[in-house]
């Protein structure tokens, strides 16, 4: 069967059983996007920017766990998703970036529109192609899905030159793929394992620290099972919220630069740790120096063996997949005569509670401002504690990992790596048409929210449902945070003068827009966007406390229990 590449291209999503095509058309696609427009069995969403689709493409991914995909043009069309792709890849999410090319007897001349995308993109993908051959294509694609799916996720990009969409082949796409110079590691090592087991059952002060890889495996439940069979406690880094549910005993909350009292100390006193799927980043250890000064043994298991001993020297390295590991460590723990030492992990958890005792988010919310901490708390009443929530970056996205209960993974859908404003609005997009019937909430604020508002457009287009919980402090929340604890209260550039009316806005594009300023309107307001506006896109602007901040608080450089708490100031 003779078929152009474009074609080819929409074959193979086909094949690959592709829901949604997130986009944004242009010349170098156009042979592509005619095809697309010939077919029915998978939908474009028109975004208003091609960051958007990238964005979209990515939370489609982290709340259903099958591959985003979006389809660019070259030039500033690909520019524009780079941000997107950035953001994808520090935080492993699957997905696949079709981009269109100039011709190929065109690339290397300036041509209009080129750019050299291959380069531009390889240091922020797992992988990227560059097709010149039309009979490359199927193959290209097969190998691009398996690549982004597979060991450590991550976006795989696939750059089209024109012609080659207008070329003919025969087309055959493969039902599977090997390549000699990729094959991760699924199983872990046994000797490694049983030596973990071992080194659990005899631990003293033990913890459990779970990160991403738990949500991005979906082992959440063999970790829960893991947890409560050894009655350890557990904390979640910021990307692993919702891997261990937060309204569990055992759970100590996130650690890290914006943690829990509890569950930092409890890291940084711990004799026995084991990592499931986290990689001690910077903002979840603090200086690794300080770290380093407790000795405690490390058990590490993770997917990527360039993530182990990276920042961390650990004693027990595990490489493979969460679930396939986890089951063996369950396996070996169950056959075990050895049992932790109820005596020693009662004290353990005596000291914990202690700590717990010192209730390290606690906040004041009088009758006249609003707090922010507040919103979050009456989000998560009125949503039962069962919506997925985007945020974008900044205090309003720390407040949210702190006091809305993820019971569930894939709940929390926030940028942790690269920490990019901007993808709240996009990432609610993208979660609800993976779960077309799901509660999604926005929460934002109000610098974050300008930075792809055009897609107000696109959530009208397509009738979604979104509330966008906009915690308005008039301030680049987290820089006037550090201006004010590290730069002698010098606020330069951080004001946000000249806002939009957000109501007004909303309502320019055809939603419902909602202004909330006292403290005793948050949860009437909340709950009538909820049930009266069940159906429309809300956007809710609260007025909050500008001088709020985000504690506890390990500023840059120090250690774990060098917290800032709120009641020290």
């Amino acid at each position: 069967m003779q078929l152009t590449g474009a074609e080819i291209v929409i074959r193979c999503l086909q094949e690959e059983k592709v829901e949604y095509v997130f986009g944004y058309p242009g010349g170098s696609v156009l042979y592509i996007y005619d095809e697309l427009f010939k077919q029915d069995k998978f939908k474009h969403v028109l975004v208003r920017h091609e960051q958007a689709a990238v964005h979209a493409a990515d939370a489609y991914s982290r709340s259903s766990n099958k591959i985003g995909v979006c389809l660019v043009t070259s030039g500033p069309g690909v520019t524009n998703a780079v941000t997107g792709i950035a953001t994808a890849h520090m935080d492993s999410v699957p997905m696949v970036i079709i981009s269109g090319q100039v011709p190929t007897a065109y690339i290397g001349q300036d041509a209009f529109q080129e750019c050299d995308t291959v380069g531009i993109t390889r240091p922020c993908v797992k992988h990227n192609f560059l097709v010149k051959d039309v009979k490359d294509l199927a193959i290209t694609l097969k190998k691009a899905f398996y690549i982004a799916k597979t060991g450590r996720p991550g976006p795989v990009l696939v750059d089209i030159p024109k012609d080659v969409t207008n070329q003919k082949c025969e087309f055959e796409y493969p039902k599977t793929i090997a390549m000699r110079s990729y094959n991760p590691v699924v199983k872990g090592h046994s000797g490694q394992i049983k030596k973990a087991v071992q080194m659990l059952l005899e631990a003293k002060r033990p913890m459990i620290y779970a990160g991403g890889g738990v949500i991005l495996s979906d082992a959440a439940e063999k970790l829960v099972k893991l947890a409560r069979s050894l009655g350890y406690p557990v904390t979640n880094t910021l990307m692993g919220l919702g891997g261990y549910p937060a309204t569990d005993k055992q759970w100590l909350g996130m650690l890290g630069m914006h943690g829990t009292y509890e569950a930092n100390m409890a890291m940084q006193n711990c004799d026995v740790l084991i990592a499931v799927g986290a990689r001690f980043d910077d903002r979840v250890i603090g200086n690794p120096v300080h770290f380093a000064e407790v000795s405690r043994k490390i058990i590490h298991i993770d997917i990527d063996p360039s993530s182990i001993s990276k920042r961390v020297k650990v004693d027990v390295p595990i490489v493979g997949n969460l679930p396939d590991v986890l089951d063996e460590l369950q396996k070996l723990l169950e056959a075990s005569t050895g049992v932790p030492d109820p005596k020693t992990l009662a004290s353990w958890w005596k000291q914990i509670d202690e700590w717990r005792g010192k209730k390290s988010l606690k906040y004041k919310q009088g009758k006249e401002i609003i707090m922010p901490q507040y919103v979050v708390e009456k989000l998560y009443e009125v949503t039962g504690g069962d919506a997925f929530i985007t945020s974008d970056v900044g205090q309003h996205q720390m407040w949210a990992a702190q006091y809305y209960k993820f019971d569930k993974p894939r709940r929390w859908i926030n940028s942790g790596g690269l920490g990019t404003m901007g993808v709240g609005l996009p990432y609610a997009m993208g979660v609800r048409f993976a779960n077309p019937k799901a509660t999604v909430a926005c929460v934002t604020g109000e610098g974050s929210i300008q930075m792809n508002i055009q897609e107000l457009s696109t959530a009208k287009q397509f009738r979604l449902p979104i509330k966008i919980i906009n915690l308005n402090n008039r301030y680049l929340g987290m820089v006037r945070q550090w201006q004010q604890m590290f730069h002698g209260n010098r606020y330069a550039e951080s004001y946000v003068d000249a806002l939009p009316d957000f109501v007004k806005l909303a309502e320019a594009y055809g939603h419902v827009g909602m202004k909330i300023e006292r403290p005793a309107d948050v949860e009437p307001a909340l709950r009538e966007a909820f049930t009266k506006h069940k159906n429309d896109l809300v956007f809710m602007d609260f007025l909050t406390d500008q001088t709020a901040n985000v504690y506890p608080m390990v500023a840059a450089g120090k250690g774990l229990s060098e917290m800032i708490l709120a009641e020290e100031l």
